[in-house]
């Protein structure tokens, strides 16, 4: 019930595999994701302005970044592939749009295909953003970032050393630390995914009636696939929820182990 299998049914883990060992327990993602990042990381950012905002919108189009000054652009949802780029009376199929007033913080970073990246947002490395997700404006991506396709990094949303898993969305005020959201999880707005105890001790997780030392000092929540949290709610360091689970609004959950299809409330 602790590895990776256990909480993401739904993962091809031919393409996320660089992440997961499969017989090893999930959490181990974490500890060893910063380094596992820059083992596959293709940077494809070279030529915008770092560590300030971009001065103009730039498109980013088969590998190549183009000033957007010539571009029409419909700024649909890219999660749904409604972002349209055209130029010169030609559709840029898959162009992504990096928006004036983003800030690119180094270079260490990998934006896929059909990819929004909203003014305001800013992108330490290493980070790799999924086809077709959306960060958005408030933004603040702090590097060890792994972004699946179809994900939304909200406003105001803070993510750091964590992994979206495909269709993964916290959109609105959220807080990731050292978590992992599994495919299809939602965020309700002001979720918090605590990372931290306030002693600063390695975090434990009762399992059953075994309690595990992961031997981490910083870990957030590990949601399975399909895992939706209520507004405002909040999951303790060390917070282990399995797929198709729900936190009720303004609650508190965790720390622990909760089995698949729970009620937290």
């Amino acid at each position: 019930m602790i590895f990776p299998h256990d909480f993401f049914p739904e993962a091809d883990f031919a393409s996320v595999g660089d992440f997961f060992e499969l017989n090893e327990p999930v959490w181990q993602a974490i500890a060893k994701l910063k380094e596992r990042l820059a083992s596959f990381i293709q940077p494809n950012i070279s030529g915008v302005p770092l560590a300030e905002p971009l001065p103009k919108t730039y498109i980013l189009f088969e590998g190549e970044l183009i000033p957007a000054k010539e571009a029409h652009i419909n700024f649909g949802d890219a999660t749904k592939e409604k972002l349209r780029v055209e130029m010169a009376n030609r559709v840029l199929a898959g162009a992504s749009v990096l928006c004036a007033g983003a800030v690119f913080f180094d270079s260490f970073i990998e934006i896929g295909r059909g990819v929004l990246v909203e003014p305001g947002a800013l992108i330490k490395g290493p980070t790799c953003i999924g086809d077709f997700s959306e960060v958005r404006q408030g933004a603040y991506i702090r590097g060890s970032t792994y972004v699946g396709e179809r994900c939304v990094v909200g406003h105001t949303t803070e993510i750091k050393n964590s992994i979206m898993l495909n269709n993964a969305k916290a959109g609105h005020f959220a807080y990731l630390g050292d978590s992992i959201l599994g495919n299809n999880v939602n965020l309700g707005a002001g979720t918090k995914l605590a990372n931290l105890k306030l002693k600063g001790n390695t975090i434990k997780i009762r399992i059953g009636e075994e309690i595990v030392d992961t031997g981490l000092r910083k870990l957030g929540a590990i949601l399975g696939d399909q895992v939706q949290t209520g507004c405002n709610s909040v999951t303790n360091p060390g917070t282990l929820i399995a797929p198709h689970s729900l936190i009720l609004p303004n609650t508190t959950a965790g720390p622990g182990y909760f089995p698949g299809k729970s009620l937290i409330k």
